[in-house]
């Protein structure tokens, strides 16, 4: 499944929880934050497909994502971003001893 179609997926899980995700340009990584009282997830679209994944599926990675329907593929696609993250986490934790 190509990550375009990934991310896609992944905005209308967010809508479904009650997140909107944006797009926009400019100087920033993107992540959830909340504007006003609404929590929402940035997006750069300077940022290649697959950053966006990455800031998505850590963006997502505390809701109960297992109340909506993700196809197979895109679960798999989170689980691996997380996966991958958690092992960054743990060696630059190592690191820092």
């Amino acid at each position: 499944m190509k990550t375009e179609q990934i991310i896609e997926d992944l905005k209308k899980a967010s809508a479904q929880l009650g997140i909107e995700v944006r797009m926009g340009k400019g100087n920033f990584r993107g992540g959830r934050c909340i504007v006003g009282d609404e929590e929402i997830i940035m997006l750069n679209k300077r940022h290649l497909p697959e950053a966006n994944l990455v800031i998505l599926a850590e963006s997502l990675r505390d809701l109960p994502l297992e109340t909506v329907f993700l196809r197979p593929a895109v679960r798999s696609a989170l689980e691996e971003v997380w996966q991958r993250h958690e092992t960054l986490r743990v060696d630059t934790a190592e690191g820092d001893e």
